[in-house]
């Protein structure tokens, strides 16, 4: 497998990977998506649209250059955003290997940071020298004119390209909350949404303000994802107990054909931690508010969510960690080897794989 290099949401030879308990990995193309769905299936997508969360400026004790990654907040207010948790790089930019940027300048609580028109101060090194909390000063329009006006979307070095922002917004992106894009979104737009609900699959949204995927260190790493504030609207918690009372009612063969599968799909690994956290034992999930902490993965039991579309995740990651909760290792293992030999892409703009926990 090789990273996608070319920030481009929905390339017309994207390829998608079917895994299931019922068959082979099977290859197809991404179009064809929605033959791998069942009418009666619930598809749920995070609409986060992605903030500008890299800021270049200079750390003032000592004048030297930083690069801040915001990497997450408290909540989903548009008038909270004066604290943040961030990833802090010394001098240097996105075409640098994250695992290769220096160090920052050492950093101390109420270290001051000039970043373009905003003013930041650090109000806490959180047990490593790169992650801190911080605060900016101003009003909550004046902090969203500076991030607007000063601020890029968060890049790696696999694109060579600055990206701009409407390159990370999915096509249903509303509110900008998200710090990096939830990119299994890409592969959707609304003529795919319209075309569902032709095949009698419905179709809802929650919001997730989707993390930070990468910090360059190892330890920090093993930390992510960082806590994360959703919503989970009162229509999507109803459909999906629908959903599973259908699935309940249709897991036989000629219920599936007679329309009645029920599968609740997330469009990314960001519905599934929001869905999750949101889930009670029995697989009811409450509507509302809340901050998804648990880390998912083969250990967890899923109670919500019985299929996921993921981007192609390298093993290292917490993204494919949590794709063990639906699958075992040796067919991750397996689909890992028909993805290489095929020539999947990796990363955000990279291909999909579709993984069921049932047929």
């Amino acid at each position: 497998m090789t990273a996608a290099t070319e920030p481009v949401q929905r390339p017309i030879d994207a390829k998608l990977l079917v895994i299931d308990p019922c068959h082979e990995p099977r290859h197809a193309a991404r179009v064809d998506l929605l033959d791998f769905l069942h009418a009666g299936d619930l598809v749920i997508a995070n609409d986060a649209a992605t903030l500008p969360a890299s800021l270049a400026g200079h750390h003032l004790p000592t004048g030297g250059d930083v690069e801040v990654r915001l990497a997450s907040r408290g909540s989903l207010s548009p008038d909270d955003v004066e604290t943040f948790t961030a990833v802090v790089f010394g001098a240097g930019d996105f075409h640098t290997q994250t695992e290769q940027r220096p160090a920052p300048p050492s950093l101390m609580p109420g270290d001051g940071l000039s970043l373009g028109p905003l003013r930041a101060t650090i109000t806490g090194v959180l047990d490593h020298p790169r992650l801190v909390s911080l605060r900016f000063e101003g009003r909550p329009d004046q902090i969203w004119s500076g991030l607007a006006r000063h601020g890029r979307p968060l890049q790696y070095a696999h694109i060579a390209t600055p990206l701009a922002l409407w390159d990370v917004w999915t096509p249903i992106a509303g509110s900008p909350v998200a710090f990096e894009p939830p990119s299994a979104g890409f592969a959707i737009d609304w003529r795919t949404v319209a075309a569902m609900r032709d095949r009698r699959i419905e179709f809802a949204t929650i919001t997730l303000a989707a993390g930070i995927s990468s910090t360059g260190d190892p330890e920090l790493d093993a930390r992510l994802p960082f806590d994360e504030p959703y919503h989970v609207p009162d229509t999507t918690a109803a459909a999906v107990h629908r959903s599973r009372l259908r699935h309940a009612r249709g897991r036989g063969a000629s219920a599936r054909q007679a329309g009645a599968s029920g599968r609740v799909v997330a469009i990314g690994t960001t519905v599934v931690r929001a869905l999750e956290h949101a889930a009670d034992e029995s697989g009811r999930v409450r509507g509302g508010y809340g901050i998804a902490t648990r880390r998912i993965d083969r250990t967890t039991r899923l109670r919500a969510v019985d299929a996921i579309l993921s981007g192609v995740h390298e093993p290292a990651t917490s993204h494919y960690q949590l794709l063990r909760a639906f699958a075992d290792d040796d067919t991750l293992q397996k689909a890992d080897a028909l993805m290489s030999a095929l020539g999947y892409r990796t990363h955000e703009f990279g291909d999909s794989v579709l993984i069921s926990s049932c047929c």
